[in-house]
């Protein structure tokens, strides 16, 4: 059945808590930037490959990829019985997106050839905290977090945050302020600094992936160059986490 996948995504979104708890929004404050940050550089991607526009970046792109397409009548009323729940427009928008995109792919496979997940990063961002919305600035609120959309051009430059499991995503979240930090030669863990109100945390990552306390981060920036430590981004963070994730499942590793 071409709508199995549709209602696989229509279970997950009736399970979203989609006005939760804002304790629970701000605990994954982290993980939740990078989730949408993701989404953003994915729909940059189908932008690209299928001829969108702006609109593309908060919004159902199954009309760009093929006009004539149709949910199943069954799931267009489970559909539109789920969109009475989220308050903001753009997040109904896109969870019209994702049912309606996951059925069409069982339909025009070839549409999907080469291309990312498109909505999963938007999947997990809400299974992790609610919806999103956009103030009068532009910005999007994702509770805890402020993020103004660039142009795709920008968003599709972003580095691929590919691994999406719970455990990669659970090491972004962190009470405070967060700081990252690598060696510049690549041989160093990633390291991070958590500034809270009762001052700083260093902690580097273990193999577990698992954060621990470290005093491989010296107090001055000056100090952290001299080390050879760099700073990134949490992208590239959730990369380099992802990497060590991967490198614990490889068969052999210890």
């Amino acid at each position: 059945m071409t709508d199995r996948a549709a209602r696989a995504v229509l279970d997950r979104l009736r399970a979203v808590e989609w006005a939760g708890e804002w304790d629970f929004a701000f605990g994954h404050v982290g993980s939740r930037r990078v989730l949408f940050r993701e989404y953003l550089r994915r729909a940059a991607v189908w932008s690209r490959a299928h001829g969108g526009r702006g609109s593309w970046l908060l919004s159902d792109v199954t009309p760009y990829v093929d006009p004539d397409f149709r949910l199943s009548p069954g799931v267009t009323e489970e559909l539109a019985e789920l969109l009475r729940r989220p308050s903001d427009g753009e997040v109904r928008s896109t969870c019209s997106g994702a049912v309606r995109l996951a059925e069409l792919r069982g339909r025009k496979p070839e549409a999907f050839a080469g291309l990312p997940d498109l909505y999963e990063p938007l999947l997990l961002f809400w299974e992790r905290g609610g919806e999103f919305a956009r103030d009068d600035a532009g910005f999007i609120d994702l509770t805890g977090a402020l993020i103004r959309p660039g142009p795709l051009e920008a968003c599709a430059g972003n580095p691929p945050v590919t691994d999406l499991s719970d455990i990669v995503l659970d090491a972004l979240d962190v009470d405070g302020r967060v700081t990252y930090y690598t060696s510049a030669d690549g041989r160093r863990p990633l390291l991070r600094r958590c500034v809270r109100r009762d001052g700083p945390t260093d902690q580097s990552l273990g193999r577990a992936l698992r954060w621990e306390p470290t005093d491989l981060i010296p107090a001055s920036d000056e100090a952290v160059r001299g080390a050879g430590l760099v700073t990134v981004d949490e992208l590239e963070a959730a990369r380099l986490i992802g990497q060590e994730h991967a490198a614990a499942e490889s068969p052999g590793s210890a």
